[in-house]
């Protein structure tokens, strides 16, 4: 299958489904498509609230290695981890709830994007890790994002055990998930959600959403700054060396 980010609208749900045949990884022209495509979504006014889901078995890789593997200097390392932060601040700024549709694992930027949305439906088998200072870098983009949902203490438990998986249970116990089903419950639970959800007052909706993430409007910089310091370390000799190794 091809690279995709697609789109539609049923009974006042918008869907944005996504798909990479890398464990859906996340290359730098997919998170700009991802970031229109929330946009377009919280423009419709046939969206009440917006689904993000992806296909396969993985929810999503994280950070795409190939690309990284091509950065060698800084404008395009902060480019590229700028993307996360495009995806993390469109998702923060959208006026309409996010609910993520989670089947599997995450690593990484895929766990940042979790943690943007404000409410998460998971099942059994989606483990979580943050890998990032195993190949020299760190989770610093997606750090507010996913120490908002599991705190300061669990982030650091998650980043420096960056070579272990951490249980689905462990991520619905620190909050990262808001509800854990069983793997062949996860469509019928989400259907009944969203379907409740969207059937509210939009308006009161939209207000929710504001109350949800105030005192995050600093985001707009930080991020960007916290991009900066991704996008010096990719260059390292130890990312390299690190990457080569995963990628083989």
């Amino acid at each position: 299958m091809t690279t995709f980010v697609k789109q539609e609208v049923k009974n006042n749900i918008g869907y944005i489904t996504f798909f990479h045949p890398a464990g859906n990884s996340f290359p730098s022209a997919q998170l700009n498509e991802l970031v229109k495509t929330i946009q377009d979504l919280d423009a419709n006014e046939n969206a009440t609230i917006i689904v993000l889901q992806s296909e396969g078995t993985t929810f999503c890789a994280g950070a795409s290695f190939d690309e990284l593997l091509q950065i060698d200097n800084l404008a395009d390392g902060k480019q590229f981890f700028s993307g996360f932060a495009n995806v993390i601040n469109a998702m923060r700024n959208c006026s309409k709830l996010i609910v993520g549709k989670v089947q599997g694992k995450a690593d990484g930027g895929g766990v940042g994007i979790i943690a943007a949305c404000d409410y998460a439906i998971a099942t059994t088998k989606a483990d979580i890790k943050l890998s990032e200072l195993t190949i020299g870098i760190g989770p610093f983009v997606i750090e507010p994002a996913v120490s908002r949902k599991i705190g300061h203490t669990a982030m650091g438990e998650l980043t420096l055990a960056g070579n272990e998986w951490k249980s689905a249970t462990w991520a619905f116990e620190k909050g990262l998930f808001a509800k854990l089903v069983q793997p062949e419950d996860l469509d019928s639970a989400l259907e009944k959600f969203a379907s409740q959800l969207a059937s509210y007052n939009p308006e009161a909706l939209a207000e929710m959403k504001h109350v949800l993430w105030q005192n995050t409007a600093h985001w707009s910089t930080l991020l960007y700054e916290r991009a900066e310091i991704s996008g010096k370390l990719v260059m390292s000799a130890f990312t390299k060396k690190a990457l080569e190794g995963f990628k083989k």
